[in-house]
């Protein structure tokens, strides 16, 4: 089984030379690493990891910089592995991800994370790594079916993503493309995760989209896949409420590393968009 790692980043170079760095440390390597970046300030550092990674650059997007990973690797692999620049692995985790492909029926794979900095304060890569370090994963546990997998780090089966693309209607940071893809993917086979398949998301803030252009992909993205059908309605209604009454209750006494006014600036301008009959995911990219 070939199994191949991507990375699409912009603007944390010095983050992703650590992350691929550490791929080294997998009780199973990887046939290849591919960066999808913007330009060479963007991998500036990586050719000291002690792995190898091919660099390709293009447009920036996350979802046009992951599609052009999998044009790249289309005749190359079996299993693409997507790992976000700030997603710290667990040193079997290639290990677990090719015994969880060895079942056919599986098209997609996402871990269960020990912990996840994006719901709180930053992790450092440090601590991170020595969490996982010390961390003995359990013998066996049966793998849990998902509706969607998880875009910080999901695994794809090559075969079965065969004309399935994300959608660059979502640019930028893309937001919730993660779940317009592989609810696509699930109707080719079965999602799955387990805690066997585990890392830790840091939740890096630094190069994120600023908070009126998330606070707008957080109404218009939502929609989009409403629309589409790729999006469950209670998922896409509980996340368009829970945003909004964050926005707006925590726009008094925002968190130092949020920038909650410009993203409730961003929901009531999406809202407005909605009612004139104009709204569009790729505004974002004007604003």
């Amino acid at each position: 089984m070939r199994i191949h790692v991507v990375f699409a980043t912009v603007g944390r170079a010095a983050l992703l030379a650590r992350t691929v760095d550490r791929i080294a440390e997998q009780t199973r390597l990887p046939d290849g690493i591919l960066v999808s970046a913007t330009g060479p300030a963007d991998v500036a550092g990586v050719e000291r990891a002690r792995m190898p990674a091919r660099v390709m650059f293009g447009d920036k997007g996350l979802c046009r910089q992951r599609n052009a990973a999998l044009r790249e690797l289309s005749t190359e692999t079996d299993v693409v592995v997507f790992l976000d620049d700030d997603f710290v692995v667990h040193n079997d985790y290639l290990a677990v991800i090719e015994e969880t492909f060895a079942d056919q029926s599986i098209v997609g794979a996402t871990g269960d994370l020990l912990a996840d900095g994006i719901h709180g304060e930053e992790i450092p890569f440090d601590a991170a790594a020595l969490r996982l370090d010390g961390h003995t994963l359990p013998a066996f546990t049966p793998l849990r079916p998902r509706q969607a997998l998880y875009g910080c780090n999901m695994a794809v089966r090559a075969s079965a993503i065969d004309g399935l693309w994300f959608d660059e209607a979502l640019p930028l940071y893309g937001w919730q493309e993660d779940i317009d893809f592989t609810h696509q993917l699930g109707k080719r086979g079965r999602l799955v995760s387990g805690d066997r398949l585990t890392g830790i998301h840091l939740g890096t803030r630094s190069a994120r989209s600023p908070g009126k252009r998330l606070g707008y992909s957080q109404v218009a993205n939502l929609v989009h896949l409403w629309r589409k059908g790729t999006m469950q309605p209670n998922l896409g209604q509980r996340l368009l409420v829970q945003n909004l009454a964050s926005n707006a209750l925590r726009s008094f006494y925002p968190e130092p590393h949020i920038d909650r006014r410009g993203r409730l600036l961003g929901n009531l301008i999406a809202l407005r968009d909605l009612m004139t009959g104009r709204i569009d995911p790729r505004r974002v990219e004007t604003m």
